[in-house]
């Protein structure tokens, strides 16, 4: 059952019982159609408690993890009770593109029977197609913080029919920075309105939002015993001071997931780790915000449809990311604030299936470990690496259980004759060794430990290119000395310096480490500006800094749309690029 309770600035009275049917919630025929066609089947606890409350109109407070139902806990009531003749009535903030993305599409689906429809509105996206798709007879807006501010400063979409506005994970959005956007669209909305807010957790600062805007708002906590779910198994082994990655290796063939996401507190540690798994045999990726966004989509993609096993992310990447049936998540890194741990070990062990949260710790994270127990009452158990002979042993003996899964059905014969005579051979060791190399590293019938990426030494076919000299007609581009006069395009650059008299390079301060895109920039200023795209001229990307030269007419128009582009968000800095 679940544990109900109240935060300070809660009503006295407690919730209405769950409903223990979709019958129960009096749905419309096309809702109830719907939700059943999704798949649900019974409401889930935060589903259950949450319906009456909500569809009362009240201010709601629901304290419940990633994965708990939590999208169709707003996406039904908007279903059954919003008017598809009224415009934009709803608002719900997520702090990610790919969040807003994931629960647009989900209350399409339970809206469709009703004509009720959703529109996402994120950065990196055409202003004008999000207009365009308000305007087409969107009833419910889902964007994140950024995009809509964007929207409300530039008048493009209307919100003075919200009715009711939803926090989505919350707390995320407060520790990715964006409490004053927060505070600034919750002040332009209309003041009567209903506000539900959604977090794994209520850190202060989630206090000081709810007191501020949501007057009498009773507080539901969907989570058990503690803020983790309670089918999820939590260890801890102790880094050994060496080269965590290894200890990693090691963990992965312990633990054997069959699916996780891994947690790297870094970006540089998220590509590198998942290198060295992949050359180990694990059918890894990664994944961080130096990622285009069709990049991200598409490394999603393929982990949706297991052909990517485990996923190797940063806390902000992984926002917003829904994978079901994943069996663990790992803690390369431990991470710095408990709220944390919680959002990332919510991600295994949904909706009742059984999960596990692994943790390399190291000396410096035994405090945390320590504060993990004593706030949220996790008690992870503590195990320790084989030593190296046991550890030998328990690999060989796995893998003799693997050959005799693997090999059940009886040989028609042809190759026993020469098995025995293998096994009677003087250099019987060296051959068999060699042949169960190949098998367990090439081959290998378990695909968990069968890499995908074994594909890598396929590079090695890369020496073909070898009997390509044997064409000794080869040697004839020898007299292609006289091509060296190619060094020409060097003088290219003088025909651009003659060009550069008619630009000025404005020096934006943020590049490709920054989350900024070459093609969205340019959609941006021509959006704004209405420039022909052609006109502005060359477009230099660095990690952390960018110059667009812009023709000296458009120069003064150019400079004040920069002014107007978000970067998730917040403004770029930028200046005339002779003051860099």
């Amino acid at each position: 059952m679940s544990d109900l309770e109240h935060t300070e600035n809660a009503p006295m009275e407690e919730p209405q019982d769950g409903l223990a049917s979709f019958e129960d919630f009096d749905l419309h025929p096309e809702v109830l159609s719907a939700i059943r066609k999704m798949g649900f089947k019974e409401p889930t606890p935060v589903q259950s408690y949450t319906y009456r409350e909500v569809a009362s109109g009240r201010n709601v407070i629901i304290m419940a993890q990633t994965g708990t139902g939590k999208t169709a806990a707003f996406g039904i009531p908007f279903a059954q009770f919003l008017d598809r003749e009224k415009g934009v009535q709803a608002l719900v903030l997520a702090p990610t593109r790919e969040l807003a993305l994931q629960v647009a599409r989900e209350i399409d689906n339970i809206g469709k029977g009703r004509g009720i429809k959703c529109a996402a509105v994120y950065g990196g996206a055409s202003f004008t197609k999000q207009v365009d798709e308000v305007g087409a007879g969107a009833q419910i807006i889902v964007g994140t913080p950024g995009r809509v501010l964007d929207h409300m400063r530039r008048k493009t979409i209307r919100f003075d029919k919200i009715s009711t506005v939803v926090l989505d994970e919350a707390d995320e959005m407060l520790s990715m920075g964006f409490e004053k956007e927060l505070f600034e669209i919750m002040s332009g909305l209309p003041g009567k309105k209903q506000t539900l807010l959604f977090s794994a957790t209520i850190p202060e600062d989630i206090k000081r939002l709810s007191a501020r805007y949501m007057d009498d708002a009773i507080t539901i906590s969907v989570s058990g015993d503690a803020i983790a779910a309670k089918e999820i198994s939590h260890y801890v082994y102790l880094a050994t001071g060496g080269d965590r990655r290894k200890d990693l290796l090691r963990l992965l063939k312990l633990e054997r997931p069959t699916s996780a996401i891994i947690f790297c507190n870094t970006k540089d540690e998220t590509q590198a780790v998942s290198k060295y798994i992949r050359k180990a045999g694990f059918n890894a990726n990664w994944i961080n915000s130096d990622l285009s966004q069709a990049e991200r989509e598409k490394v999603m993609a393929d982990t949706r449809k297991g052909k990517v096993k485990f996923l190797v992310a940063t806390d902000v990447a992984a926002r917003g990311i829904d994978i079901s049936h994943l069996s663990h998540v790992i803690n390369f890194s431990f991470p710095e604030a408990l709220e944390i741990y919680i959002h990332r070990t919510g991600r295994t062990g949904r909706q009742g299936r059984h999960g596990a949260a692994v943790s390399l710790i190291a000396p410096q994270d035994i405090g945390n470990l320590y504060f993990l127990r004593l706030t949220y009452k996790i008690f992870p158990v503590e195990k320790t690496f084989p030593a190296g002979e046991d550890e030998t042993r328990d690999l060989e003996l796995d893998r003799m259980e693997t050959l005799r899964k693997n090999f059940t059905a009886v040989s028609d014969g042809s190759f026993t004759g020469l098995a025995r005579r293998l096994t009677q051979d003087l250099h019987a060791e060296r051959l068999m060794a060699g042949l169960l190399e190949q098998y367990f590293v090439g081959v290998g019938a378990d695909e968990s430990k069968r890499p995908a990426e074994i594909a890598e030494p396929e590079p090695k076919p890369e020496p073909k290119p070898k009997p390509e000299p044997e064409p000794k007609p080869e040697p004839e581009p020898k007299p292609e000395p006289e091509p060296k006069p190619e060094p020409k395009p060097r003088p290219e650059p003088e025909k651009k310096d003659d060009e550069d008299q008619n630009y000025s390079e404005i020096s934006i301060e943020a590049g490709r480490k920054d989350g900024l895109r070459i093609s969205t920039l340019m959609k941006d200023i021509v959006e704004i500006t209405g420039l022909n795209r052609a006109t502005v001229g060359r477009v230099r990307m660095l990690s952390r800094s960018t110059f667009v030269a812009v023709p000296k007419e458009s120069f003064k128009k150019v400079y004040s749309a920069l002014g107007k582009i978000r970067l998730d968000g917040r403004k770029l800095k930028f200046k005339p690029a002779e003051e860099s």
